[in-house]
C-alpha cells in the first residue's frame, strides 16, 4: 500500500504479523533507492518487497519480537540490518549499530536517526527531512499517547515522557508520525495532550 507520496518520496507500507505491525519502505522518487524500516514478520514477503522497491538496507526501530521476526530472512537475502546497541541483544545477529544523529542518504532523501528511549532502552525513530517531515517512530508515539512502557519488556514511563518532552515535541508540529501499529498522526495533534498522559500515568 502506498501510504504517502509527494514529489520527493513514496512511503510504501505493509502490515504483517499477529500484532499487525507496520513495515515501511521510504523510497526516493528520483533515484529509486529505498530502505526498509522494521523487518517485522513474513520474511519471504518482505524480501520480495525489498527486491521490488530497491531497498538497500534495513533499519530497526527497536528490538521487540513483533518488529524483528523477519530479520534473519532479510539478512540471509543479503540486506544489512541496523539497530541500536541497547536493543541489539534481542537479535541473533545484526550488521551495524545505529548512532544518534547519523544521517542515511537514500538517493536524494535524508533520513536522520533520533534516539527515542522509553518503550525500550534503545528505541529509535527516523526523521525524513523535508516538508512535511515524516517521522517513523516505531512504538514511541501513537494517536492518543505514547507506546507501552511495561518494565518486563524494557519500558520506562518517565523516560518516554522525557523523550516526548525534550525530543519529539520539539519537532515541527506539521511532522507526520508513522507509528509501528495503526494510523498516522502529527506532532501538532499530540503535543497538547502530554500533561493528560502524564497525569493518567501511561
Amino acid at each position: 500500500m502506498l501510504r504517502f507520496q509527494d514529489e520527493r518520496v513514496e512511503v510504501h507500507t505493509v502490515v504483517v504479523g499477529p500484532l499487525s505491525t507496520n513495515v515501511y519502505v521510504p523510497r526516493c522518487r528520483h533515484t529509486g533507492r529505498a530502505v526498509l524500516i522494521d523487518a517485522a514478520a513474513d520474511g519471504a514477503r518482505l524480501v520480495e518487497l525489498c527486491h521490488r522497491l530497491g531497498v538497500e538496507r534495513v533499519l530497526e526501530t527497536h528490538g521487540h519480537a513483533d518488529h524483528i521476526a523477519a530479520v534473519p530472512a532479510v539478512r540471509a537475502a543479503g540486506y544489512e540490518v541496523g539497530i541500536s546497541a541497547e536493543d541489539s541483544h534481542n537479535l541473533d545477529g545484526h550488521d551495524f549499530d545505529l548512532v544518534d544523529g547519523e544521517v542515511f542518504e537514500v538517493g536524494a532523501l535524508r533520513l536522520r536517526t533520533i534516539f527515542t528511549p522509553g518503550h525500550t532502552p534503545g528505541s529509535t525513530s527516523f526523521l525524513l527531512e523535508g516538508a512535511p517531515p515524516l517521522l517513523f517512530g516505531g512504538d514511541t508515539l501513537f494517536p492518543g499517547g505514547p507506546g507501552a512502557t511495561r518494565p518486563e519488556t524494557g519500558g520506562h514511563f518517565p523516560t518516554i515522557v522525557r523523550t516526548l518532552t525534550e525530543t519529539l515535541f520539539t519537532l515541527d508540529p506539521e511532522t507526520i508520525v508513522l507509528p509501528g501499529h495503526g494510523a498516522d498522526t502529527t506532532i501538532g495533534a499530540e503535543r497538547p495532550h502530554l500533561q493528560e498522559w502524564v497525569q493518567r500515568g501511561w
